[in-house]
C-alpha cells in the first residue's frame, strides 16, 4: 500500500503540472483566437478600373496595412463602380456607405476647387514629394482638415505616393503650338479643367474607365489620364498613336487614402499609428514599383504598339503656366480658403525650390554622357 501511495504522489504532480502547462499554452493561443474573432474589417473602394495599376497600388496598400497589423485589421479594395462611380467616393465614405476609398483628391474637384491644389496644376516650381513635404511639415494637411471641415466631409485623409510629372496626353497628331489645342474635345479633371479651357479646349472630365471608349466613338478628340502603364493597360495606344510628354497641368499630384472619420477614430490608437506608417510607407514603395512598371511600358508601347512620343513645346508649357495664374487668382479672389492654400504652397516652394535647384547635380549631362549619341561604355 505504501508503495502504492509513493507512486501516486508523482503521479498526481504530473498531473497537475500538466494541467499548468495546458494552462499556459492556452494563456498563449488565446489572444490570437481572440484578435481573429476581434478582427476589424473595412470595404474600400477605389476610383480606379480592376486592371489599372493604380487599383493594384490601392491593393497594395491594404496589404501592407492588413500585414502590419497581424490581421486585426482587415482592408478589401474594390475597384471603380463596384459601390458608388469614381467621382462619388468622398460622399459615399462621408456616409458610411463605404470605410474608405483610394484616389485622388482633384477628382473631389466639385465639391471644393482648393482640393485640386493637391495635385492638379504646376506645383509652384514643386515635383510631387516636395508637395507632399509641404503636406506634412510646411501647413498642407491642417489646411486640408480645415477644407474637409468647410464642405461637411466626415473623412480622415492621408495623401501619399507622389506621382510622376503626367504627359500633356494623347492626341491624333503632334501638338506644336498653343493654337493646336483650340476647339478640341479634351479629358482632363481638377483645376486643369479650367487651364484647359483657358487655352481654347472643349473639356469634359470623365473617370479613367471611360475615356478610351469616349475617344474611340469620338466624343473626345484627345485625353489625358496619367501614365505608361495605365495609359497602356487602359487602351490608349489603340485610338492613338501620338503622346505628347511633359506639361504643367498636374506636374505635382500624389494619391489619397481615406477613412470614414467616425470608423477611424473607432480603432485602437495602435491602429492607428500603423496606418499612419504603412501610408508612408505603402507610398515610398509604390514610387519604386512604378519606376520599374512605368519605365517598360513607356519602352513598349514604343516598340510594340507604335507609339510615337513627343516633347511638349515650351511655348505650350510656358502659357499653361499663365493661364494657371490667371485661374489661380480668379479663384483666390472667390474664396479665402483658396487663397490661405495658395499663399502656403507658395510660401514653402520658394524655400523648397531654391534649394533644390542650388543643391541637386542635373542628372541630363549624366544621362547624355552614358546613353546619348556619343556616350561610350564605362565598362
Amino acid at each position: 500500500m505504501a508503495t502504492d501511495k509513493r507512486s501516486a504522489v508523482p503521479s498526481r504532480r504530473k498531473f497537475l503540472a500538466g494541467a499548468a502547462l495546458a494552462g499556459a499554452a492556452a494563456t498563449v493561443v488565446a489572444p490570437s483566437v481572440v484578435k481573429a474573432q476581434g478582427a476589424t474589417s473595412m470595404r474600400f473602394q477605389s476610383t480606379w478600373p480592376s486592371k489599372d495599376i493604380f487599383h493594384e497600388f490601392a491593393n497594395d496598400y491594404a496589404k501592407k496595412v492588413n500585414d502590419m497589423t497581424g490581421g486585426e485589421l482587415k482592408i478589401e479594395v474594390l475597384p471603380a463602380g463596384a459601390v458608388v462611380p469614381a467621382f462619388q467616393l468622398l460622399e459615399a465614405v462621408t456616409k458610411g456607405v463605404l470605410d474608405g476609398g483610394h484616389g485622388v483628391l482633384a477628382y473631389h474637384y466639385g465639391k471644393n476647387t482648393a482640393l485640386a491644389l493637391w495635385g492638379s496644376g504646376p506645383g509652384y516650381a514643386m515635383d510631387a514629394n516636395m508637395l507632399m513635404a509641404w503636406h506634412k511639415y510646411g501647413g498642407g494637411k491642417a489646411l486640408l482638415e480645415e477644407l474637409y471641415a468647410s464642405i461637411g466631409a466626415n473623412v480622415v485623409s492621408f495623401p501619399y505616393g507622389p506621382m510622376p510629372t503626367q504627359p500633356l496626353g494623347w492626341f491624333k497628331k503632334p501638338i506644336t503650338k498653343v493654337d493646336d489645342l483650340k476647339g478640341l474635345k479634351f479629358r482632363t479633371v481638377g483645376i486643369s479643367i479650367d487651364v484647359f479651357t483657358g487655352l481654347g479646349a472643349s473639356v469634359n472630365a470623365l473617370p479613367g474607365g471611360e475615356i478610351v471608349a469616349a475617344m474611340d466613338r469620338g466624343l473626345l478628340d484627345a485625353a489625358e489620364f496619367n501614365n505608361a502603364s495605365s495609359d497602356r493597360v487602359l487602351g490608349f495606344p489603340d485610338v492613338s498613336k501620338v503622346c505628347m510628354l511633359q506639361s504643367y497641368h498636374q506636374n505635382a499630384e500624389q494619391f489619397e487614402v481615406m477613412f470614414n472619420k467616425d470608423k477611424y477614430n473607432g480603432l485602437p490608437e495602435k491602429i492607428r499609428a500603423i496606418i499612419a506608417n504603412a501610408t508612408e510607407a505603402a507610398g515610398q514603395d509604390m514610387q519604386w514599383k512604378a519606376i520599374d512598371r512605368y519605365s517598360t511600358d513607356y519602352l513598349e508601347m514604343q516598340q510594340k504598339d507604335g507609339v510615337k512620343f513627343y516633347k511638349t513645346p515650351d511655348a505650350v508649357l510656358k502659357r499653361q503656366l499663365e493661364v494657371f495664374d490667371e485661374v489661380a487668382k480668379k479663384k483666390a479672389s472667390e474664396s479665402p480658403l483658396f487663397k490661405k492654400i495658395v499663399e502656403s504652397q507658395l510660401a514653402f516652394a520658394k524655400r523648397a525650390t531654391r534649394w533644390e535647384q542650388d543643391t541637386l547635380v542635373s542628372r541630363r549631362m549624366a544621362f547624355d554622357h552614358y546613353f546619348g549619341a556619343n556616350a561610350k561604355s564605362p565598362i
